[in-house]
């Protein structure tokens, strides 16, 4: 098991190094100067930009600056904004709201994604699976932002059971809205993969000799293929939780919900490079966790997985 995790963390590296190189070369290449940014319409006399562009090593090259950056990173070191603030402290203060967003809708996933696939399963060819197939049509079609303004307007505006914006009533009023919003969008495509999963595990040889048997349907469906079809499921669940748990930016924005997703949005603003890079960063490394922690359930359940 020793080796199998040392491997799965050295395929992790050029991962890590490949995308955050990408993402600081887009932030290097990002139109305008951030310096200048800074002073608004006043410009900043010729020796002071000089000297914050040494300070933040905005005059080096880009390849060097890349190097230095990872050299900090690889102390704890996430960067500083223009205001000497630390790039790590101003995300976990935002870092507990995003935390709640998506683990509420992860929840809420789970439970309206499995149970569509399931119940489209069951209902093979017949008007159950119809509809569950135009669930997943709907939610997989319509983008994010549209959904958010459609649950805003009839569940907030029209029905007025839940705030449209902001956390004043706390978890899990406040939450339950962009969580419902981000749970949809992932939950479709975890109703599809359900039901393929099931259906092809229905028609396995196994399940006809547990039928054979005697098996009740309640037992072959639960006991025997739901289990041996949900491996696939549990690897869409782990990766989509790190995703959610990355930040859902634009959902975030709709809501005016203080987490990374809105801290993200407002450095790309003001052109605040080290935090865009900071957070992307992090965002990569909690993806990176979770998948292998998914990789790592694998080879707990499956040794041959581990062996391989």
């Amino acid at each position: 098991m020793l080796g199998y995790l040392v491997r799965r963390i050295a395929a992790m590296l050029p991962v890590l190094f490949g995308v955050t190189f990408l993402i600081f070369a887009l932030v290097y290449a990002m139109p305008g100067d951030p310096i200048a940014a800074l002073a608004g319409d006043r410009p900043l006399p010729p020796s002071t930009v000089e000297a914050l562009r040494e300070r933040y090593h905005l005059d080096e090259p880009l390849i060097t600056q890349y190097l230095l950056y990872m050299g900090g990173l690889l102390r704890g070191d996430f960067g500083t904004d223009f205001f000497d603030r630390p790039v790590l402290e101003m995300i976990a203060e935002r870092w507990p709201t995003t935390l709640q967003l998506a683990l509420t809708a992860w929840v809420l996933k789970l439970v309206i994604g499995l149970g569509v696939g399931i119940f489209g399963a069951l209902h093979r060819g017949r008007a159950g699976d119809h509809l569950a197939l135009a669930f997943t049509v709907l939610f997989v079609a319509l983008p994010g932002f549209v959904i958010a303004f459609m649950v805003q307007l009839l569940f907030g505006l029209k029905l007025q059971l839940f705030p449209i914006a902001g956390i004043a009533e706390g978890w899990p009023v406040s939450f339950l809205l962009p969580a419902l919003v981000v749970a949809l969008e992932a939950a479709a495509p975890l109703a599809r993969l359900t039901r393929s999963s099931l259906v092809d595990a229905m028609s396995a040889e196994f399940i006809r000799t547990a039928r054979a048997k005697g098996a009740s349907p309640g037992r072959v469906v639960w006991g025997h293929a739901l289990r041996n079809s949900m491996i696939p499921v549990v690897t869409y669940l782990g990766l989509s939780l790190a995703a959610m748990l990355g930040g859902a930016v634009i959902v975030e924005s709709v809501f005016n919900l203080p987490g990374i997703g809105g801290l993200l949005v407002q450095a790309v603003q003001t052109q605040q490079g080290t935090i865009v890079v900071g957070v992307a960063t992090f965002i990569i490394l909690i993806y990176l966790l979770v998948n292998l922690l998914v990789d790592i359930s694998y080879g707990i359940i499956d040794p041959r997985v581990r062996n391989g």
